[in-house]
């Protein structure tokens, strides 16, 4: 009866054990309950992207994971402590020890295989979600070239597709005079070419556009999507390392000087935006004095508005971008952040937008 006994207790061990591993390996890719996704979210914002809810998810279901393992382990703990106590042991006239286990091969063997197992499932999913979030082939309609500089952005159309430009012709927006400029930076002719061969003076790597929407202290940055389309990004900084991040897209991607000499890759697609809307921006790598306010605004509109808004940067190259976005009905200005202060003394007092330091 004892071995019985003994050979039950290890069976519902196993069992409870396993119980984790089944869900991660069940579960990663399926949305969770809504009140479990709320608190096990603990402050991620809802994503705007199909990679972004995938993400969600992934992150919500590895809580749920590591709170069963979590359950489970206190679980066997409490009652190793109250079931072989020395004062239970003492009351009942047994030994000061239990019996010892540190024996039992098979045990021992379930105690190894099942962390492996949940590992297992969680690098699959891991690996899973990663492959969707970074793959490039997702097909995009519109491709932006995004440059972060101290301490602000520079956003312009690389290309965009028919559909969306009003005319049924794909557009080029390359900038090919400025770009041929560029390319006359990467090498010196007298031979001072210390990076890689190229000049300290290079700014071949970047990409120049004819639409262009440049953030300044005084104005934020705002680069305008159309939703429900696949969209590129290709990144590049023209000094040091920044981070484009929009919190709705639950991930940040790395901005360098140099990206291909650097074996970065520039580029990242998202399926869609699903949701219009003003998104904040901000750089996410410590870039200097004002990396804190180094911020920009994603506003999404619907295709429709995208291609009028397209047509209007086209036919009026000298407009801001405040006035295309006021001929599209929207709001002219960022909504989502404020211009920053660049004065240090106004900012050791905590002025650091320009509203409040003109107060």
């Amino acid at each position: 009866m004892q071995k019985n006994r003994r050979g039950n207790g290890r069976k519902i061990a196993a069992a409870a054990t396993l119980l984790p591993a089944g869900v991660a390996l069940a579960g990663c890719d399926v949305e969770p309950p809504q009140a479990l996704d709320s608190l096990l979210r603990m402050g991620w914002p809802q994503g705007v992207t199909p990679e972004a809810e995938s993400m969600g998810n992934f992150w919500v279901w590895v809580w749920c994971v590591a709170w069963l393992v979590g359950i489970v382990m206190w679980g066997l703990f409490l009652w190793a402590i109250f079931r072989w106590g020395a004062k239970r042991a003492q009351k009942q006239g047994k030994g000061e020890f239990p019996r010892q286990t540190q024996y039992n091969i098979p045990l021992e063997l379930v105690l190894t295989a099942v962390p492996v197992v949940i590992v297992m499932g969680l690098f699959f999913f891991t690996v899973q979600t990663q492959n969707q979030v970074t793959a490039l082939d997702k097909d995009p309609k519109v491709t932006v070239d995004v440059t972060g500089f101290q301490w602000n952005w520079k956003f312009g159309y690389a290309g965009v597709d028919g559909e969306l430009t009003g005319d049924g012709q794909f557009y080029d927006g390359t900038d090919e005079q400025r770009q041929a400029a560029a390319e006359d930076t990467a090498v010196n002719e007298d031979g001072d070419n210390p990076i890689h061969g190229k000049s300290r003076d290079d700014f071949s790597y970047l990409n120049y556009n004819e639409i262009e929407t440049v953030g300044t202290t005084d104005e934020i940055p705002v680069l305008v999507l159309p939703t429900q389309r696949a969209i590129e990004f290709r990144l590049a900084s023209s000094d040091v390392a920044h981070s484009f991040w929009v919190p709705e897209f639950l991930f940040k991607r790395d901005v360098y000087a140099h990206p291909e000499t650097n074996s970065q890759q520039r580029s990242f697609q998202i399926e869609e935006i699903t949701e219009e809307g003003a998104f904040v921006g901000r750089c996410a790598e410590m870039c200097g004095t004002y990396h804190a306010m180094m911020n920009f605004e994603i506003r999404a509109v619907s295709p429709e508005q995208f291609t009028q808004y397209l047509e209007f940067r086209r036919d009026n190259p000298d407009a801001p971008n405040s006035e295309a976005l006021a001929a599209i009905g929207e709001e002219p200005f960022a909504t989502s952040t404020k211009p920053f202060n660049s004065d240090r003394v106004g900012t050791r007092e905590g002025a650091n937008t320009v509203e409040a330091s003109a107060k």
